[in-house]
């Protein structure tokens, strides 16, 4: 885990669901309530820390909370890489999974070749003009090209004319640091599905996030404020929980796509997939999302337990994976 993000020993009269450590908490108190030895590894820019935990700990698994290295979000995928060197067993998904899922163009291009349905886009990379394709329509939602968590996106992410595209474009640039990417922008219902596995895999059920009450003219998508900030959640009755209304046929069809979707892009270990479903009944792919959060009470444990998995079950199910993850039988 990062080394800011390790829980204190003592968490007596601490709010614990809104610390910034809740998912280490949970995951590692959880882990030690099932028996296990747990050991945290606080991690900012020096590897040799794993090496010297690999040696004197001699770990049967590594447990990867890491969501970032010397503050890069895409160093995460080396970091796995370099546990793959040491031959040291991992949970979660592989370093090539990780690459091929944060860069969205990528992705899409990938799914695009299998005829997974996604959303026209486009990338707009920094220090070149800004000039829309013809086969991109408005209004697009413009994003990080490889952020993940929401960043950056805010209601005016969402773009109808040429000026606001540009402007938004240059913010995602100087704000965020990353190229950016615009898709187009799906109407619709906000779906997520987790699925867990390597080989075989088990897909949970659709969830859905809740726009009960939001103000005149947002639009229902998934804002930084809407994902983290909970007093902008509770003032606007922003909730997640099983799709409703579905019928079978769909929700099956959702199921298989993201099946198809997750062995595509090489995920391994668990994910969490991001659709959208228009009025039409035509379902979109925009990402896909490895090693999603996962402490307990948020959208994937919620989805787990609502498919029998208990929050203690998911997490040794990780292990296990990890435990029999073979990164040398790839090629």
């Amino acid at each position: 885990m990062h080394e800011s993000l390790v829980p204190p020993d003592d968490v007596q009269g601490i709010d614990v669901p809104a610390a910034d450590w809740k998912m280490e908490y949970y995951v590692m108190s959880t882990l030690r309530a099932l028996g296990h030895d747990v050991h945290a590894l606080g991690l900012g820019s020096d590897l040799a820390l794993i090496r010297r935990a690999i040696t004197d700990w001699k770990p049967q698994v590594a447990f990867n909370l890491l969501e970032d290295f010397h503050d890069v979000s895409t160093f995460d995928q080396n970091v796995v890489s370099y546990l793959e060197l040491m031959r040291q067993p991992y949970t979660g998904c592989n370093p090539r999974g990780l690459m091929l899922a944060r860069d969205k163009a990528i992705a899409k291009k990938l799914l695009a070749y299998h005829r997974i349905p996604i959303p026209e886009f486009a990338v707009f990379a920094r220090g070149r003009a800004v000039k829309r394709p013809r086969n991109l329509p408005l209004p697009v939602i413009v994003k990080s090209l490889t952020q993940e968590a929401s960043t950056g996106i805010s209601q005016a992410s969402v773009v109808a004319d040429e000026a606001r595209l540009k402007e938004r474009v240059a913010f995602i640039h100087e704000s965020i640091g990353t190229d950016a990417i615009a898709e187009r922008y799906v109407d619709g219902r906000e779906l997520y599905v987790g699925v867990l596995g390597n080989q075989r895999l088990e897909v949970f059920p659709v969830w859905e996030m809740y726009f009960t009450s939001l103000p005149d003219g947002a639009r229902p998508i998934a804002t930084d404020r809407v994902k983290w900030s909970v007093k902008y959640q509770t003032r606007h009755s922003i909730t997640t929980g099983e799709a409703k209304d579905l019928p079978e046929t769909m929700r099956q069809r959702i199921q298989h796509l993201c099946k198809r979707v997750y062995r595509i892009l090489w995920l391994s270990g668990y994910a969490r997939l991001d659709l959208r479903l228009d009025a039409g009944g035509r379902v979109y792919v925009i990402e896909a999302n490895p090693n999603p959060q996962l402490a307990k009470d948020e959208d994937f444990a919620d989805s787990a337990e609502k498919a029998g998995v208990s929050y203690e079950a998911l997490l040794q199910r990780i292990l296990n994976l990890g435990l029999r993850w073979r990164p040398e039988k790839l090629g």
